[in-house]
C-alpha cells in the first residue's frame, strides 16, 4: 500500500452537493489529517474564490486554508493575467467570476467588439442575446478559453447545467473550440497543483467525475480514488475508458487507502 504524502479533493460531489455536507466527507478529511497527508481542495467551480470552501466547510469542522483552495475561476484569473497582460477579456459568466478576474488585474470589456480574448463559463443569464454578442466576440483568430468542461453541476435537487453546455453553444456558432479548458483537467490545472510540493507517485486525487478529477490524476501521474456521491455511478465507470486507481463508496471510505 502507498503511504500517501498528500491529497487533491475535489469538492462539489466529493465532500458537498449543493449546500449539504456528505454523509462521512468530515470522516475523511480527519482521516487524511490523522495520516499526516497535505491536502488541496480543487473545485471547477468557477464561481467560486479560494475562501468560499473555508467559510463553508468551517462549520462541519474541516479548517481549510485559501492557500490550499484552487478552483477554475482562480486558475484562469491567473492564467490569464500571466499569458494576456493589459488585453480585454469578454467574459460569458457570472458576477463572480467577474469579480475574480477583476482581483486578479485581468482588464475586462463589455463590448463584443472590442475583445482581444473570449473567456467562456457558467453563467445563470445566458440567453440568444448572450450567445449573439459572443459570436461577434469570437469573429477572426482572438484567443479563446473556458473555465472548466462540467456540462452539469449537481445541487441540492439534482443537477443543473454547467459550463460545458455554455461552451457547447459558444462553439457550435463560432465553428471551433476553445483554444484550451483552463480548468480541471487541462495542463494548467495540473501545473498549478505544483503549489502542493509533492511527490506526484505519493498524492491521491480524489474526486466524482472521470473526465475532470480521475484524468487530471491520470495527467499528473498520481493515484485516483473516484467516489461515487456525485457524478458517477457504477455504470458510467464501466462504460468509461478513464479508470480510477480506486472506487470509493464515499469519502468516508478514503481511511481503507490510507
Amino acid at each position: 500500500m502507498i503511504e500517501y504524502e498528500a491529497a487533491i479533493l475535489d469538492v462539489d460531489g466529493t465532500i458537498v452537493r449543493g449546500d449539504e455536507l456528505l454523509p462521512g466527507a468530515a470522516d475523511g478529511v480527519r482521516a487524511l489529517e490523522t495520516a499526516g497527508c497535505s491536502r488541496l481542495l480543487f473545485s471547477n467551480n468557477p464561481t467560486r474564490g479560494s475562501d468560499h470552501y473555508g467559510e463553508k466547510l468551517t462549520p462541519y469542522g474541516i479548517d481549510v486554508d485559501p492557500d490550499t483552495v484552487l478552483t477554475s475561476a482562480t486558475v484562469s484569473a491567473e492564467y490569464l493575467a500571466a499569458t494576456h497582460p493589459g488585453e480585454r477579456v469578454y467574459l460569458v459568466g457570472g458576477e463572480r467570476l467577474e469579480a475574480i478576474l477583476t482581483a486578479a488585474a485581468v482588464e475586462l470589456t463589455s463590448d463584443p467588439d472590442a475583445a482581444d480574448v473570449v473567456l467562456g463559463s457558467f453563467d445563470r443569464n445566458f440567453s440568444f442575446g448572450t450567445l449573439w454578442e459572443a459570436l461577434r466576440a469570437l469573429e477572426g483568430d482572438v484567443p479563446f478559453y473556458g473555465t472548466d468542461p462540467d456540462a452539469t453541476i449537481p445541487i441540492n435537487e439534482g443537477e443543473i447545467p454547467g459550463s460545458g453546455a455554455i461552451l457547447a453553444a459558444m462553439e457550435a456558432v463560432a465553428g471551433r473550440e476553445p483554444d484550451a479548458i483552463l480548468g480541471k483537467p487541462s495542463s494548467v490545472a495540473a501545473a498549478a497543483m505544483d503549489r502542493l510540493d509533492a511527490d506526484p507517485t505519493k498524492t491521491l486525487v480524489v474526486g466524482d467525475r472521470l473526465d475532470t478529477d480521475i484524468a487530471l490524476g491520470n495527467r499528473a501521474g498520481m493515484e485516483t480514488a473516484l467516489v461515487l456521491t456525485g457524478i458517477t455511478d457504477r455504470a458510467a465507470l464501466a462504460a468509461s475508458d478513464i479508470e480510477p486507481d480506486h472506487v470509493l463508496e464515499s469519502l468516508a471510505a478514503l481511511e481503507t487507502l490510507l
